[in-house]
């Protein structure tokens, strides 16, 4: 994988950074050039591949030490065999394998062997395959997993509370060490809260060796809604009521996931006063229990202009009044 961009510089971490700055460093960048986020911006998109290629070499220990000793050509030279379990040899033409794999029947010896002219070690690597019972000549390859993939996936919430589908581009690592964007489809379950993780099995990096593929896992970000708000399973709401209908009583129309209803406002409400709505909340986890509820609270408005009938009016109604509101404050008790 070669790189244009020093992968420390991309993520603007130091050279000694440990695996959890690398980590939140990431998913910082991830969400701020996120391609869904950042629509049609070509710089973003590229950026975006750029931090990507990053955080898959500096989150793995082995391809970041062997970057931190060969830079960007790390890969070539790992594909020279200078990677795990291989090592550059004491002279020209030689070469030391370290064997250090799980059960090894080695005991972890190093073998080195010097070649002349270049020369290829035949007799120790055959020597070596046949101990390990692998097949004449060829290396029996070991089995692992796949890379996890981490992603961010922006959620609208009214999507957030009913559930759906929902798109995602996102840069999948590929067998041969490089990611490639590619557009999929996700199942969004309803209730699904902001900052909670989605995982997908076997939707992450291919797996080597003819190992499971790995998994991919979506932090969903639930989009601010322009009045709802939520708290668990509860849906809350601001409604504006004037002077008289918090004195006299009403009836309203307010808006709700479902639709719009009326809600009857008591005479005598307070501001601040929660008009409950039963089962108009948040589905229950997965589809199942009961549902939250709704909430309107109540916020008083008072006009912001009179004209010189209604203050004639607001004047007598202040003459007349008797309870006086400050009575029960905590100074005055």
């Amino acid at each position: 994988m070669a790189a244009t961009r020093d992968y420390y510089e991309v993520l603007g971490v130091g050279r000694t950074a440990a695996p959890d700055d690398i980590r939140a460093a990431y998913r910082r960048l991830a969400r701020k050039y996120h391609p869904d986020l950042n629509p049609g911006n070509k710089q973003a998109e590229q950026h975006f591949k750029q931090i990507n290629e990053a955080y898959e070499v500096l989150s793995d220990p082995e391809k970041r030490r062997m970057y931190d000793q060969f830079g960007p050509d790390f890969a070539r030279a790992q594909a020279a065999g200078t990677g795990a379990g291989a090592a550059p040899g004491g002279g020209p033409g030689g070469f030391r394998y370290t064997w250090s794999g799980e059960g090894s029947p080695f005991d972890d010896a190093v073998f080195e062997a010097f070649g002349g002219g270049g020369g290829e070690p035949a007799n120790l690597f055959e020597e070596l395959l046949g101990r390990l019972g692998a097949t004449r000549g060829r290396a029996r390859r070991a089995a692992f997993r796949g890379q996890d993939v981490e992603a961010e996936l922006a959620v609208a919430f009214e999507q957030a509370v009913r559930g759906g589908q929902a798109g995602i581009t996102l840069e999948r690592p590929a067998g041969d060490g490089s990611s490639r964007p590619e557009r999929i489809q996700v199942r969004i379950p309803p209730g699904v809260r902001d900052g909670q993780r989605l995982r997908l099995r076997g939707q992450g990096g291919p797996g080597a060796g003819g190992g499971p593929p790995g998994d991919l896992y979506l932090l969903v970000r639930v989009q601010p809604h322009p009045y709802f708000r939520r708290e668990e399973q509860d849906i809350y709401i601001d409604v504006p009521v004037t002077v008289a209908e918090a004195a006299l009583g009403a009836a309203v129309e307010v808006p709700t996931l479902g639709g719009r209803t009326r809600v009857r406002i008591p005479p005598g409400t307070a501001g601040g006063t929660r008009l409950r709505l039963r089962g108009q909340g948040v589905p229950g986890p997965s589809g199942g229990g009961a549902a939250g509820d709704q909430y309107c609270v109540i916020k008083i408005v008072p006009p912001r202009t009179l004209d010189e009938r209604q203050r004639r009016l607001f004047e007598q109604l202040k003459s007349l009044e008797k309870d006086d509101p400050r009575a029960e404050a905590p100074w005055n008790r």
